[in-house]
């Protein structure tokens, strides 16, 4: 049951940051278009990126496709982290950090519903 209960936390932390972040990256907020300036992938970066975690996000509140889901944050977060240690810097526009610790607390999230789900990624090899 504690399993179970530290599961359904860890879903709803990842599914809410990805899901929350949405909203600046489709009303085209002025961090999310300097973010993806940066990066030289603007509007479609942005865009695309947005898609990949709205179905990230469903794929993980969904108990049978939580791996995938957990797979697909992992591999976002990464890129994410990956561009904010080396090219957009950890303080985007003054945040103060904010962005990169909540792609961090994601990460973790995601990487810890992969382990826990470990047997099922191992059946689809």
């Amino acid at each position: 049951m504690r399993f179970n209960f530290i599961s359904w936390i860890l879903r709803i932390v990842a599914a809410a940051i990805l899901l929350q972040t949405l909203y600046f990256k489709f009303t085209a907020a002025p961090e999310s278009i300097y973010i993806f300036s940066t990066l030289g992938i603007e509007p479609y970066g942005r865009w695309g990126s947005g898609i990949v975690e709205l179905i990230a996000s469903f794929l993980i509140l969904c108990p049978k496709t939580t791996y995938l889901g957990a797979l697909l944050g992992c591999v976002v977060m990464i890129e994410a982290i990956f561009a904010h240690l080396f090219l957009i810097g950890i303080n985007v526009l003054n945040d103060g950090g904010l962005l990169f610790g909540l792609s961090l607390i994601t990460f973790f999230c995601c990487a810890s519903l992969v382990y826990q789900n470990k047997n099922r990624i191992l059946n689809l090899l």
